[in-house]
């Protein structure tokens, strides 16, 4: 840290981005307040729980840039240098980082949203090498308990996934070791300077607001677009990576998780109700779920849960620059893949280091 760097920094929001800048700047010698809204540790889905805990942590910037653009692909490329490097430093108890690739695949009749998705990664991203075509053989030699039925796919190499809620768990307890000031079940405002909460005004060097939706009261062109997400647990199957499943109506995920779980979504609902999943969501979760393997059908249905993706319009991330306030928003669905951009240009700033060149963030 230097002499012109602030020193006492208020984080409020203890989501993927608050954690992450928490751990850095206490790394680098700043005293730093961590504003939690709901609980620092949630172990059950609830209403303030933040977005990164609800998410599938996947790292997958060929298949966000067939619905972003190329700015989101090079971030994307950046978090997956990036997040080893975080990680070989943190005292974690297992491996939170995978990078297998990812597959594509798509039913018989469902072939064209295979190949309109081809056809739109070629035309966002067309120097990428990095990704080819499979046939039946091929896609059971990468995932052998997957329906034998899928005739055609994608590898996409280069792209990897996190255990996220390991990793949010894993540096709270880093953070905490640190000696962060946390204050939980704290909802704030924010100003230069300033944390305004219920009953006082607390000034600071520094503010950086990571509040996600939360931040919506005092950011109009925030928004949030539901997700709604099935968590089932089975030792019947096993996957190595990230399975994408195209559809006309909804492109489902699955990702492996720790201990025999998987983690399965697909909705993006242009709505901010919290309320719970809806049956019609949970239908269609648990039936795309069956195609993928018949041996799904004996999974235990361990959790259900909804959140708010904090989006803008052209659901792009913003991080806006201000004497005394920091505000850093916008990851919609794909917090741990933009996270590191995020966070590094930040950091760049605060800490006086050379920036880096993701224009794309800055409003």
């Amino acid at each position: 840290m230097t002499n012109s760097s602030p020193h006492h920094i208020a984080i409020p929001g203890a989501g993927l981005l608050g954690r992450l800048l928490a751990w850095q700047l206490l790394q680098s010698g700043c005293k730093v307040t961590l504003f939690e809204a709901g609980s620092f540790t949630p172990n059950q889905p609830q209403t303030d729980r933040a977005a990164a805990f609800t998410a599938a942590g996947m790292i997958a910037p060929l298949s966000e840039a067939v619905v972003s653009d190329e700015g989101v692909y090079r971030m994307g490329q950046f978090a997956l240098t990036q997040w080893p490097q975080w990680l070989a430093t943190l005292n974690a108890p297992a491996s939170l980082f995978f990078q297998r690739g990812s597959l594509v695949i798509a039913h018989p009749q469902d072939l064209s949203e295979l190949e309109q998705f081809e056809r739109e990664l070629k035309f966002v991203i067309p120097q990428c090498k990095s990704y080819h075509r499979l046939n039946q053989q091929q896609i059971q030699e990468l995932e052998p308990d997957l329906n034998p039925n899928f005739a055609q796919g994608l590898f996409l190499a280069e792209e990897g996934h996190i255990n996220n809620r390991e990793l949010l768990t894993a540096i709270g307890h880093e953070i905490i070791a640190l000696g962060v000031n946390l204050r939980e079940f704290t909802k704030v405002n924010v100003a230069a300077h300033k944390i305004i909460t219920e009953n006082s005004e607390e000034n600071f060097d520094l503010v950086i607001d990571c509040r996600g939706f939360g931040a919506k009261s005092q950011d109009t062109k925030l928004r949030g677009v539901r997700g709604e997400t099935l968590h089932v647990e089975t030792k019947e199957i096993q996957l190595s990576r990230p399975v994408r499943l195209m559809h006309p109506r909804y492109q489902l995920y699955i990702v492996p998780k720790p201990n025999h779980r998987f983690m399965i979504g697909a909705t993006q609902i242009e709505s901010e109700d919290r309320s719970p999943i809806t049956l019609q969501s949970s239908l269609e979760l648990s039936s795309a779920l069956y195609t993928l393997s018949p041996a799904f059908a004996e999974a235990r249905i361990i959790e259900m849960d909804t959140n708010l993706r904090p989006a803008y319009m052209d659901n792009l991330p913003r991080v806006k620059i201000q004497n005394g306030l920091i505000t850093a928003n916008g990851l919609f669905r794909h917090g741990y893949l933009l996270a590191p951009a995020v966070v590094e240009n930040i950091l760049a700033h605060i800490l006086k280091k050379p920036e880096l060149v993701f224009t794309e963030l800055l409003n």
